[in-house]
């Protein structure tokens, strides 16, 4: 077992076409670290809806140029099985983007290579820039697919590779499972060709194009007076927001400076995410000295787009279901027409707010890959921060949009001296109080999630948090409006529960809601207590019935 451990090492050593992950499995194989070893070459990196993601380094379950090599071939494979044209000048164009982590340029590279040794045509963005200005140049360009190498906001020692067809959303089944056993069949890098030019480097103006068509996010003649303090994350969105702004005539946002900078080694945060605790320290810090009136954060591929609003004595992080909610009010104020969408993590105000305003309105599974997909849809966000506010344009999330809308909406109340917070009251009066939290367990032994799942299982819980479950469902049975996923979801009396695995990293999610009525503004104090007190006993019966 030793032995075929090393030759399997040796064969992947003998085609790694990049010098860094070569020393780095020479040195393993030279010190027969059996342990690490194993550890590489337990398996291969999974190819599924969410294309690639995972740790930098040397051996098949690792991120790096022989993956990617393999992933781009597979991909290439079943473009042509699908009839794209290939092999002349009409042949189909894949468009290739990559945020700034590493070894995301030489990924985007090697992508551009496979596709046009494989007799496609390759586009390459012309640096790292938002993945919203990816998923706008395949339908732009009239791309057959897309690929964007990022690891959006994981840890600095990962990358990712996330795969769009040509209607410019996420591919979904049965693709992803096709471009799998396409990739499986890649025998030898030796037998994927992948010449040194042939692709084209695009220009600013696919970018140009983008911003252009920022111009349909807005009401003509809106206020544009709301100030912003703004972070990046030490990622790509910076250049790409401020542009916007300015093209907008919103006042300029104020950076925070240590994070304003590409940086894939993400120095100032433990997580490069706006969710994760101390991630909008140095924002929270820059708002108190400037006193601006919203803070906005991109994620490091700017798809996502926090927002915190001034609360009391300091600032707060709005719940990506409290700016969901604000941006489908806003729309519903301009007279938006078409169907409003949401993840079934999601808060459920959205359906009222869709139901009141006489809008159709539709739950998916989690993803932007379904939400994208909505027959006629107008607008859909998911609670993980994602918002798609012009499908026409990006139909994925867009981290640089949402933050001029949130700004507009901002600026418009600002005119009648009202704030964010202002209309959220307004809509818990009219809607009931409706309160979302997560339960986020991070392990390091994946085998504890499956753990998990089966205890709820087999033993699913009746009572939560004191109220009554009425109903239990396995979502991997599917139900009559969606396919079959690995989750649970509880509905109780004014409450409801999900749980599934995270999808893109070793999280166990349980997403709550509370739904508390309402009877004026003077009665929204005791309601958020009462929700509070409700979801944290939630969280604590939850944990017990699941073990963790």
């Amino acid at each position: 077992m030793h032995d075929d451990l090393l030759a399997r090492a040796r064969a992947w050593l003998a085609e790694d076409p990049d010098a860094d992950t070569r020393a780095e499995l020479a040195k393993l194989i030279d010190a027969e670290d059996h342990a690490e070893l194993t550890s590489r070459f337990a398996g291969t990196l999974q190819f599924g809806t969410a294309g690639l993601r995972g740790e930098l380094g040397a051996g098949p379950m690792r991120m790096n140029r022989s993956v990617v090599i393999r992933a781009a071939a597979g991909l290439a494979a079943y473009l042509k099985k699908q009839g794209t044209p290939h092999g002349d000048d009409t042949a189909g164009l894949v468009v290739i983007g990559y945020d700034a982590r590493h070894k995301s340029a030489d990924f985007a590279r090697d992508t551009a290579a496979v596709m046009t040794g494989a007799g496609l045509r390759a586009a390459v963005l012309p640096r790292p820039l938002p993945t919203p200005v990816l998923a706008f140049a395949i339908r732009h360009l009239g791309a057959v697919a897309g690929v964007e190498v990022t690891a959006s906001h994981n840890p600095p020692r990962d990358n990712g590779y996330k795969v769009y067809l040509g209607d410019g959303s996420q591919i979904v089944p049965p693709a992803d499972a096709e471009i799998a056993a396409e990739i499986a069949a890649v025998r030898s890098l030796h037998d994927v060709p992948r010449p040194e030019s042939g692709w084209q480097t695009l220009d600013d103006s696919v970018l140009d194009a983008y911003l252009a068509r920022t111009d349909a996010v807005l009401a003509e003649g809106s206020p544009r007076t709301a100030r912003t303090v703004y972070t990046a994350m030490h990622g790509v969105g910076k250049d790409t927001l401020l542009a916007a702004f300015a093209r907008a005539g919103f006042p300029e946002p104020v950076l925070v400076a240590e994070q304003a900078d590409l940086d894939p080694d993400f120095p100032t945060v433990a997580f490069p995410n706006p969710e994760e605790p101390g991630a909008m320290d140095l924002a929270f810090a820059k708002a108190r000295e400037t006193g601006p009136d919203l803070v906005v954060a991109n994620d490091p591929d700017a798809d996502r787009c926090a927002v915190a609003v001034h609360d009391g004595a300091d600032w707060r992080m709005l719940r990506g279901d409290e700016v969901g909610a604000l941006l489908a009010a806003h729309l519903v104020a301009r007279g938006a027409h078409g169907t409003f969408a949401e993840s079934i993590v999601s808060s459920s105000l959205l359906g009222r707010i869709a139901g009141k305003a006489g809008l159709p309105y539709e739950e998916t599974l989690t993803g932007f890959k379904w939400i994208a997909r909505v027959e006629g849809l107008r607008y859909g966000y998911e609670e993980a921060l994602g918002y798609c506010v012009d499908p026409e344009g990006v139909r994925d999330k867009d981290g640089i949009t949402a933050a001029l809308l949130i700004t507009e909406l901002a600026s418009a109340l600002k005119a009648e001296g009202r704030t964010l917070l202002d209309l959220l009251d307004d809509l818990a009066v009219e809607h009931g109080l409706h309160a979302t939290d997560q339960l986020s367990v991070r392990v390091e032994d994946l085998s504890l999630i499956a753990a998990a799942m089966h205890r709820l299982r087999e033993q699913p819980p009746a009572r939560l948090a004191g109220l009554t479950v009425t109903r239990a469902e396995d979502l991997t049975r599917g139900t009559d409006t969606l396919p079959p996923t690995d989750g649970l979801r509880y509905t109780l009396d004014g409450a409801r529960v999900i749980v599934r695995p995270s999808g893109t990293e070793p999280k166990l999610k349980c997403y709550l809601e509370v739904v508390v009525p309402v009877a004026g503004h003077a009665g929204l104090p005791e309601a958020r207590a009462k929700a509070t007190e409700l979801l944290t006993a939630l969280k604590r019966d939850l944990s017990s019935a699941a073990g963790i």
